[in-house]
Order: C-alpha cells, then sequence, then structure tokens
C-alpha cells in the first residue's frame, strides 16, 4: 500500500534522492516545501504534488489536507538544512506524521528531550 509523503526542502542537496526514493518505492508525493521554486526534479517526478515557498501556506495545507480528504502523510521526509531539522522535526510529529531526515537530528543535544516527549505523546516516532 503506498504511502503519502510530504518533503520539506525540496531543493536541498539530498531531497532528489529523496524524491527518487519516494518514487521507487511506489509512494505519493502529495506537497514539498522549499523557498526556491525551480525544482523541475520534482515536477517532472510528481506534477500532481502542491508546492509551497511559504512554510505558513505548507502548514496550512498539510492541515487542511488531512481534514478534507480524510487521509494523512504518513511520513515527512526532511531535506532542510541542518539548523532547521529540529523544528521540522517537531513540525512533522505534531502532524500526525512519522519523521524521515538526514543526520544530524539535532545541533544541540538537549533538544532531543523535546522531540522524545512530543514522540512520547503522539504516536509517531523519529
Amino acid at each position: 500500500m503506498s504511502k503519502n509523503i510530504a518533503l520539506i526542502g525540496a531543493s536541498g542537496y539530498i531531497a532528489p534522492r529523496h524524491m527518487k526514493a519516494i518514487k521507487e518505492t511506489g509512494n505519493n508525493l502529495v506537497a514539498a516545501l522549499d523557498p526556491y521554486d525551480g525544482i523541475g526534479i520534482m515536477d517532472s517526478n510528481f506534477p500532481e504534488a502542491d508546492f509551497f515557498t511559504e512554510f505558513e501556506r505548507f502548514d496550512r495545507f498539510v492541515d487542511k489536507w488531512r481534514r478534507d480528504t480524510g487521509k494523512k502523510i504518513d511520513y515527512m521526509s526532511i531535506c532542510s538544512p541542518n539548523y532547521l531539522h529540529d523544528s521540522h522535526i517537531r513540525f512533522a510529529l505534531k502532524s500526525g506524521a512519522d519523521a524521515i531526515y538526514e543526520k544530524p537530528l539535532v545541533l544541540n543535544p538537549w533538544n532531543i528531550d523535546q522531540l522524545k516527549l512530543i514522540e512520547r505523546d503522539g504516536s509517531k516516532s523519529l
């Protein structure tokens, strides 16, 4: 059964590998976020996916998509710069998605404790 995936950091260095894996495993890229909007690889592989350059609109889409479709985003692939991983992992978990990310998990070790609390309070994992 295919999974619904959202991607943060679509123009990043690692993002094409994540998109390739999403496609090769038969999963569905629902939406992507990046401040840069020249993402040709996304257009050619996932023309139906929604794309956002502003986090606030992406956040609204993720919430509204779940309510309107009755489906959930199963995974959030995080390909953003390292210093944003903590924030984007929090968003994924609070949105009810499992987080997929490249290392490092966080830059400051004390941020792991907060992620563990969010993970414990919900049913999603890192």
